[in-house]
Parts: C-alpha cells; structure tokens; sequence
C-alpha cells in the first residue's frame, strides 16, 4: 500500500509536541476529535473576539472586551473562604477592581506590584455598580501590548480546553503547514478568487476581521470545498473501482417481460418506463451497475425493480431482492409471485424463517439455479447462500447501507449488478453526499388515480371522538391502522402501550375488529395478523412501527398515528403512505399530546401541510440536520469538518461535477494535479482509496 509522503507527516504528529500541550490536555483535545496537529487546524473558530484599546474604563461598557494600563493600588487579601481575592487599581481617569477565584496570594503579589504600572487585557463587567474585571486574560509590563492579540477567534470547548491552549496550540500548527501543489483546477480557483490552502487556514485561523471566518468567506469556502472534494473523489474511486471489475452485458429479450405487462392491470407512468431503461441500459453495460433508486412512498418502485429482475432472467441469471423485515418479505412474494408464475419465472422467498429440509431444499434450488428470483431478508447474502449466476441485486429500504457495504455486495455473484431503493426520499445534497459513488434514478410522479391523503393534526383530547369516527368507518367497510409509539428504547413499554390502546378499542369497537402487531410477536405470528388484515377479517390493526415500510392492504383508508410528535419526519410520511394506496379517499390522523413544541409542532404542519416526500425531506434536513435524516452512525455519512452541506450545498454538486471530471481524464492520479490531489486525500484521511487507485 502506497504510504502517506513525507512531506505530510508534521500535520500527524503528536499533540504534545507542542508548548503548553501535556499529556492531560491532549487527552482533554482528543475530547474534541483532535489528535494530530492536522485535527487543529480544521478545527476552525465560529467567532471573533475583538479588543479595544483603551485610556479609562469611563470609555467603556458593561461586556466590552479591553485593553487598559493600569496602576496597582491595593491588594484586598480574603479574609474569608470561597471568597475572591480583589485588587483596587486605577487608570488615566477612573478606579475599579480585579477579581480573582482560588488564586494563590504569592502570585498575585508578584503580577501586580503596588505601585506599579501593568498592561492587562479582560471583559469589564459592572457588580453592583462598580467597574471590575475578573481573572485578566492577559497581563504584561507596558510596553508588550503587542502581545496582546486585538482579535481573537473563538473556538468551539470540552472541560479542561481554555481558548489560550486551543489558540496558542493553532498557531504552533500553523507554523507545520508544508508548501505543496495546488490540487484544485486553476478555473476554479481563479473564477472564486479563492487562496491557496495555506493562506485559507491561516486567515480563518488568524483573521483580520470578522469576514474572515464567515461561511461565505473565501477562506471558508476554498476549505468547505477541499473536505467536499476529497470526500467526491472517494466516491468516484469507489465508482470506478467498481465499474473496472468485470461487468457483465444483461440484455433481456424482452419475452417474459411482455407476459408481465399483460397480466398488469394499469399503464406504467412515464416516471416508471423512464427509470425502466436507464437501469436496463446500465445492466446491459460491460460494467457493473451501482445505481440508487429513489421515490415516494406509493410511486410503484417494486413493479419497476420486479420488470428489472426479469430483464436478469430474460438475460440468463438470477436475480434477489432483500427486504428489510419479514412481513415486507412475504408481501413482495404475495405481490410477485404471481407475475412471475404467469412469465414461467420460479420465484421464492428465503428468511430467517425457513428451517430444516425446506431451508436446505431452497438453499439447493438457488445454487443449482432453480430458483431464479430470491426474496428474502439479509439471510440472502449469507456466507451459506452461493448463487448459480446471480445478475441482480436489489436492496430494499437499505439507505443506511455505507460505501463499503456497497461495494462488498457484489461478492455474491461473478459481476451483480446493484440496486438499491429507498421510499425515504433523500434531499439531493444528501444524496451526492451519502450516494455520490452511485447513478441516481428518480421516480417522481405517482400513479394516476391516486387520491392525496387527507392530514388532519387532532388534540389526545379529542381521542373519543375520533373512536366514534372509526366506528363509523368500520360499518362503511373500511380498514384502518392505529399506530402507537416507542415511548422508550424499551420492547417492553412498546409493547404495552400498543397493548393497552388495543385493548381499549376492542372494548369500545368489538374484540373480534382488532388486530394487534408488535416487535415482540414471532414472526410467524405477526404474518397471521398481518393476513387477517389483508384478508379483512379484522378491521383495525393496532402496531408499533413494524407497519412503517412497504405493508400495502388497499381497503385501508385510515391512519391514526397516537403521540405522532413522537415521530420523525421521514418515519410520519412512511407511516401515512399506508393509508391511500386503492381508490377511496384516506385520511391520516395524527394526535398529538398538547402543548406541542417549536419543532414537534413544525413537523406535524409540514406532513399536514404537503404529501410530496421529496418537499418532507428538504424540511427533515433544515430541522433536523444530515447527520439525523440520514442516521450519520450507519449511514456511512461523512462528519464534515469544516464543510456544512446544508447551507453549502452548491459547492457539493461542484465537487462532484470536478471529481467525476477526473477520474475520466487521470484515473490513477498521476499528473501533476492527480499527485496534489493524492495529497489531499492523505490530507483528509481517506488513504485506503488511494490503495484502490496503485491496484488498477
């Protein structure tokens, strides 16, 4: 593996390489995600402390930060404990006092001679209408006031990290900052007006005034915009990493293809056909598809991945499509298999569930080949499971899924082919963040006739009358859900509160209407409930979340979802596209606990107020932030230092633009730019890419 260059290694050495830096703080800093003197210097100040030169405090204001000349008058030693030690001195005009804590008299003896004259820096504040300033930030001789800094940027603390060390520790790493080769592309550069690396740490670091270190500042900018790079240039690595294995050309004839469309009932919709043949044209590439689905909850993603999976079949393979639960298993083989007897195709499912000599009989019938559509769980890409000729791999619901996991799926088969979908649309800057490795498909329209979801927000007061509403509901032959809340990270109280709510209708509504599904329930369990509920044996189905992806029962048309500001944007949608997917009318009611908070009560009024996923998701991300929408822990998104793809997400789509621009001219990095642009990717921590670029 290629090794970080020399002339890097001073930006990863050690803290305490530094004056003032022990053992102890180093310890405090790595607190705060620093660990090198790199860490440092992208640990960048959110503000600017400004100084004002000063004659008398008669010149100032309570809060202003000063620098003033002193005459020391008088120590007031403490008589007593736990109280400050105070000094009466005076200026050009006026007398006021220092203030110290637990300070040690010799010292303070020694710093303040009577007598003497002392330069000193500090906040003024007034204590009972006395002038003071409590512990000096600085204290010199006269003569020193350069010393003293009159702007001091202000940086983000953990316990046992003053301002002074975190300052004083940047500008030593400034000093260890090596003179290398511009990495971005002089058009850039030039059309910006952005410096070079190095002055943009030193002048975000050492500003002259507060434009310095805005986020719209070029220093700013030119920093977000190298994290951005770096993590883009990761993702195209990984792309064509991926595409440079051998691919095979998946063209379908079409034949099976044609029997599916006849057996379906409605015309696709344009969004489908479109997004149809962009993944067809991927798959019949002589490189591997790595593409992203994404589309609304009830846009019709499944028929368009079951048409792509007979386009595998038509082409000699096999295809799989993992589901993130069981009961959203066993749908896709009730809605699939079907079809797909009707094409000839032999589709099964493969879960946790299968046991014994079935397991063992499907475990055969997909190595030989047999079975040429799997649906399943991740028991699908178990080390056990070996495919005949696996062309496809569809992942389901997997957003959370990271790069790596990505590029590891293709294991399964000699050159699968990925897709993976998500009805948890994603805002584009996101989506170029987390997915910038793969092409992105849109499904952005729904099918025709389907009817918007009436979004009600009713106060836990009103809960009795929205009861009678349901009984009302149940004798017209409608079906509803009743969805309870986590109220805790606890099994335990989930499955009592959902408990209780169902108990509670069965008295009101008749014990034989009620159904109830939790994340207790076995498996087996969960799917005899959930076929009462599509066979309308029960009428309301009372659950926890497990209903929240891809559970699709038609004569639904009501959703009542209790403590929804319980509820996260994203999950609130996924829950209400349950409701709305035959040809009446549905409507979602959301009751809430009053009084409702700023945030809670912005999310319920955004699900009320549209039913598009993709205007949700921008919300979810202002309110929210990436690291949340996402889920940063297992998404795989990257923790910007100095970037914020919220508010700069523009330079996001520029980054990936450059980056992809790259890889096509100089995929090994070997020019002149390519080996600036190995450095920042040393730079920025991402040296296992660069050993993907040495292998090939």
């Amino acid at each position: 593996m290629p090794s970080r260059p020399e002339i890097l290694f001073p930006l990863f050495g050690q803290l305490t390489q530094f004056t003032g830096i022990g053992p102890k703080i180093a310890i405090n800093l790595s607190k705060l995600n620093i660990n090198s003197p790199r860490d440092l210097l992208f640990t960048l100040p959110h503000s600017l402390l400004m100084r004002n030169k000063i004659e008398t405090v008669l010149d100032a204001i309570n809060n202003d930060i000063i620098i003033i000349e002193i005459i020391v008058d008088e120590h007031l030693e403490n008589q007593q404990k736990n109280r400050p030690y105070k000094i009466n001195v005076s200026d050009a005009k006026a007398s006021f006092q220092l203030v110290f804590f637990h300070a040690r008299k010799n010292w303070l003896w020694d710093l303040f001679p009577i007598g003497e004259k002392v330069l000193i820096s500090g906040k003024l504040e007034y204590f009972d209408g006395k002038a003071q300033i409590t512990h000096p930030d600085y204290v010199f001789k006269p003569g020193n006031e350069a010393q003293i800094p009159t702007l001091e940027p202000i940086y983000s603390l953990s316990a046992g990290v003053t301002q002074k060390t975190l300052s004083k520790a940047t500008r030593q790493a400034l000093n260890l900052l090596p003179m290398i080769n511009e990495w971005i592309s002089p058009s850039i550069i030039n059309k910006f007006a952005w410096p070079t690396w190095v002055n943009a740490l030193k002048n975000a670091h050492e500003p002259k005034n507060i434009n310095h270190i805005t986020f719209d500042s070029p220093n700013r900018l030119r920093l977000a915009y190298d994290e951005m790079l770096a993590h883009q240039l990761t993702l195209a690595i990984a792309r064509e990493n991926y595409r440079k294995s051998k691919g095979i050309k998946n063209i379908g004839n079409k034949s099976l293809s044609k029997k599916v469309m006849e057996f379906i009932p409605f015309e696709l919709t344009n969004a489908q056909k479109r997004v149809i043949e962009e993944i067809r044209n991927d798959m019949s590439e002589p490189f591997r598809m790595n593409r992203l689905l994404q589309g609304d909850v009830g846009s019709g993603k499944t028929l368009i991945a079951f048409l792509c999976m007979v386009t595998a079949i038509e082409a000699g393979g096999q295809a799989v499509i993992m589901a993130p639960t069981e009961i959203l298993t066993k749908q896709h083989e009730d809605t699939l298999k079907p079809l797909a007897e009707k094409a000839g195709i032999v589709l099964e499912s493969l879960s946790g569930r299968d046991k014994g000599k079935e397991r063992k009989s499907k475990i055969e019938a997909i190595a030989t080949g047999k079975i040429q559509i799997i649906v399943g769980t991740h028991a699908v890409f178990q080390e056990s499971i070996k495919y005949n000729d696996l062309r496809l791999a569809i992942i389901d619901e997997q957003h959370r899924f990271g790069v790596r996991q990505r590029m590891d799926l293709g294991n399964k088969g000699d050159a699968v082919d990925i897709l993976i979908m998500t009805a948890t649309p994603i805002p584009r800057s996101l989506a170029l963040t987390n997915y910038g490795d793969m092409e992105l498909s849109e499904v952005d329209e729904k099918p025709i006739g389907r009817k918007p979801i009436n979004t009600v927000m009713v106060s836990s007061s009103r809960i009795l009358e929205v009861i009678d509403r349901l009984k009302v509901a149940i004798e017209t032959g409608n079906q509803i859900y009743w969805v309870c809340p986590l109220v805790e990270e606890s099994e335990f109280l989930e499955l009592t509160s959902a408990e209780d709510r169902a108990n509670n209708l069965s008295k009101v509504l008749g014990k034989n209407n009620i159904g109830l599904v939790h994340g207790k329930m076995s498996g087996e369990e969960k799917d005899r409930v959930m076929s009462d509920f599509v066979d309308n044996k029960i009428k309301i189905l009372v659950a926890t979340t497990v209903i929240e992806v891809g559970v699709d029962v038609p004569n639904a048309t009501i959703i009542v979802i209790e403590h929804s500001e319980r509820f996260g944007l994203s999950q609130l949608h996924q829950l209400r596209g349950r409701v709305g997917r035959g040809a009446d009318a549905s409507t979602c009611l959301m009751i809430y606990e009053p009084p409702l908070g700023k945030t809670a009560k912005k999310r319920l009024e955004a699900i009320r107020e549209t039913n598009d996923g993709f205007k949700i998701a921008n919300v979810d991300l202002k309110l929210r932030g990436a690291g949340d929408v996402l889920g940063v822990s297992q998404s795989g998104l990257p923790k910007f230092r100095m970037a914020d793809i919220e508010t700069q997400s523009h330079l996001m789509e520029m980054a990936k633009d450059e980056a992809r621009l790259i890889m096509t001219n100089d995929p090994s990095l070997n020019s002149q730019q390519g080996k600036a642009l190995r450095n920042l990717l040393y730079i920025m921590g991402a040296d296992e890419y660069i050993k993907l670029l040495s292998v090939g």
